[in-house]
């Protein structure tokens, strides 16, 4: 193994998991065949360097919790893009899980590694038997995507969640360049405003949740709202004036809390579209409260779609219209958006 240093052996079967529990359609439990790894991705500098230090308080939990049943590995980043490396090796390597124990942003790396060249990894390695299913301990600045599930921050919560081995099939979000490219999101896209604050927000994660009040603050200086050519649906073409915000929902929260589009739910099959026009900074003072509620669907200016792809385009040329997904900036319009359900299996 090259992802990660074993620290205990798996001796008994992992899944112990009832009839009674396996009602549901979508709910599975893996194989326990043979004993399994269990590939802990830790960004180590998270969070200001938090996620670390409550890694390493966290760690002796998770070898007397789940170290009696598998091989527990953890696996340190080393800087941007490693924790998609670490997850590709892993799952050819034949893992039980890979689990991202930080933030949004390490989760978005990890969701990344499942896929590479437009298909998921194991698709290309025939010799992959075992299905890899997905993993998180919310450890990060921000942990919106665990919002959408209920789940708090205590890690010892999310250990018992990993302990009991119950898997669901999620949907994921592909954002495809005009090039071919692919890039994968699990929680929210956003455009324009959003996606300008999210930018800046990245710079000051060290200030914890602040920082998404200083991304906001930074983003509104200059700011101006765009007219947008928007498809859905591989239908017609359509011209949406002073657009503000568009934000792209596989699950609901985003920016640290703010449930922006609160229909949406990552088994679906489906992204909620969100799309904000002529607002104005004072309407995010006046009417803030409602974004972070999810009651801001009623407002005038705010529309909503269930859509499985959308294609959003600048009507001016080079006017640098950002984007970014799971909080990541990803560049600037246009961009294409599609649904792929059901494509990773999560531990839950």
């Amino acid at each position: 193994m090259v992802y990660g240093i074993t620290v205990a052996m798996a001796t008994k079967p992992w899944f112990s998991i009832t009839a009674e529990q396996m009602t549901p359609d979508h709910l599975s439990t893996g194989s326990s065949s043979r004993k399994g790894d269990l590939i802990f991705i830790v960004n180590p500098k998270g969070a200001n360097g938090r996620t670390g230090k409550e890694w390493k308080k966290l760690l002796p939990f998770v070898r007397s919790r789940l170290g009696k049943n598998l091989n527990i590995c953890e696996s340190l980043t080393s800087g941007p893009c490693h924790a998609i490396d670490i997850t590709r090796e892993a799952i050819r390597e034949g893992a039980e899980a890979v689990v991202a124990v930080g933030g949004d942003g390490t989760l978005h790396e990890v969701v990344n590694g499942f896929f590479w060249a437009g298909k998921p990894v194991a698709a290309h390695d025939k010799e992959v038997t075992r299905t890899t299913a997905l993993g998180l301990i919310p450890l990060g600045t921000g942990s919106d995507f665990a919002r959408s599930f209920g789940w708090n921050n205590n890690p010892r919560e999310a250990v018992e969640r990993i302990a009991t081995g119950l898997k669901s099939r999620i949907d994921v979000g592909v954002i495809s360049e005009k090039d071919g490219e692919r890039h994968y999101f699990i929680n929210v896209a956003d455009i324009h405003l959003s996606a300008k604050a999210g930018y800046y927000a990245s710079m000051y994660k060290r200030f914890g949740n602040l920082c998404y009040v200083i991304g906001a603050l930074q983003g509104f200086y200059g700011h101006r709202n765009r007219d947008l050519r928007i498809k859905v649906d591989e239908g017609e073409w359509e011209v949406f004036s002073q657009v503000t915000a568009i934000c792209i929902g596989n699950a609901k929260f985003f920016g640290g809390g703010m449930k922006i589009t609160p229909n949406a739910h990552p088994y679906n099959g489906n992204f909620e579209v969100v799309i904000l026009q002529n607002f104005k900074w004072y309407d995010f003072v006046l009417r803030g409260h409602k974004l972070y509620s999810g009651t801001h669907l009623s407002e005038k200016d705010v529309h909503s779609r269930s859509v499985q792809s959308i294609e959003v385009e600048e009507m001016e040329e080079n006017s640098g219209v950002y984007v970014q997904s799971d909080g990541e900036h990803l560049g600037f319009l246009p961009k294409k958006f599609h649904i792929s359900p059901a494509a990773i299996e999560m531990l839950c």
